[in-house]
């Protein structure tokens, strides 16, 4: 029955689609064979799926016509996508990724901008009612750098292959003018250039915010045909690069839950135990950046491999306590 409910919707949308001049309640309820009463609910369907569907006043009757045929099905956004964009636009936004947010507010403006106002207006009650619906959650945390020049010139850069020159304010000799060869962006709680130097071909990660005085080079530098930027970020926790070590952790019964919906890393494997705990393994290099994860796990993980990840976590624990030991909070001043 509903197979069939949907083919009769389907072929007076064909029909409404071929006609110029549209129909009325009469004349759809005379081609779907059926009463005024069902035909007004088949038109409100209708209104659902084909934002574009049309109404032409001609008192004392309504003409209903699709202008942009079926294909406007395929074309016309919903109003969920619509603000699903404006929401990822506000999320990028909020977390300091401020020229993403520009982009994605850019598509929704030419969306927008392309769409029949009386298609638009159809969706405005939806789109209101998911705003008031929705929000983005400010997460803490870093607020990465973005400086439009430089993310330009860097993307100038990876589509002409060219190489880049710029002063650099990190690594042991900072301030040392650095040439090279751009393989990609990769985006974060810290941004970063991925780039060979000239001569080389191991990709290094630059953070953005330390690069100065950058420029473009008249030479080619085109990165490796089998360099993955994706292969690359995978090689580590997270932009730290270094040996990969196999990573073992036992996430205990009452954290397990939390385990099961977590992922540490792309080619992670998660097993569960009998005695309702958790085994995640993973290989990867980026120590640090694990452990200082881990922080926020508690007394929910225990770190069964390898044993300089665990003598890291020991470390970093026995720092941090020193560091709230070694004597007492001074008061503060008002």
């Amino acid at each position: 029955m509903r197979h069939e409910k949907a083919q009769s919707l389907l072929h007076l949308a064909r029909v409404l689609a071929g006609s110029a001049e549209g129909l009325t309640l009469d004349e759809m309820a005379e081609v779907a064979g059926t009463g005024r009463r069902t035909v007004e609910r088949m038109r409100d369907a209708l209104e659902q799926l084909f934002p574009q569907l049309e109404c032409i006043e001609e008192p004392p009757s309504k003409r209903y016509r699709m202008t942009a045929g079926l294909d406007g099905l395929f074309q016309a956004p919903t109003a969920e996508e619509l603000v699903a964009l404006g929401t990822t636009a506000e999320a990028m936004r909020a977390a300091g990724h401020h020229d993403r947010a520009a982009a994605l507010a850019s598509i929704e403006t030419k969306v927008r901008a392309s769409m029949r106002s009386s298609a638009l207006r159809k969706l405005v009650p939806d789109m209101e009612a998911l705003l008031h619906a929705e929000t983005v959650a400010v997460q803490a945390g870093p607020r990465p750098f973005e400086d439009e020049t430089v993310l330009a010139t860097v993307r100038h850069a990876v589509k002409a292959m060219c190489g880049l020159k710029f002063s650099y304010d990190g690594g042991s000799t900072p301030g040392r003018i650095r040439e090279v060869a751009p393989y990609g962006l990769m985006f974060g709680r810290t941004n970063y250039l991925v780039a060979a130097e000239l001569g080389t071909t191991e990709p290094k990660s630059w953070r953005l915010d330390r690069i100065h005085d950058l420029t473009l080079l008249d030479c080619p530098a085109p990165p490796p045909e089998d360099f993955s930027l994706s292969a690359f970020a995978g090689r580590s926790f997270g932009v730290f690069h270094g040996d990969a070590e196999h990573v073992v952790l036992r996430i205990k019964p009452h954290g397990a839950a939390d385990a099961l919906g977590w992922r540490f890393h792309s080619n992670q494997q998660v097993t569960e135990q009998p005695d309702g705990s958790v085994l995640v393994s993973f290989t990867a290099s980026g120590m640090l950046e694990l452990t200082w994860h881990l922080f926020t796990w508690a007394d929910k993980v225990e770190i069964l491999s390898p044993p300089r990840l665990r003598d890291l976590m020991v470390s970093e624990l026995q720092n941090a306590l020193a560091a709230h030991q070694a004597s007492p909070t001074r008061p503060i001043l008002a």
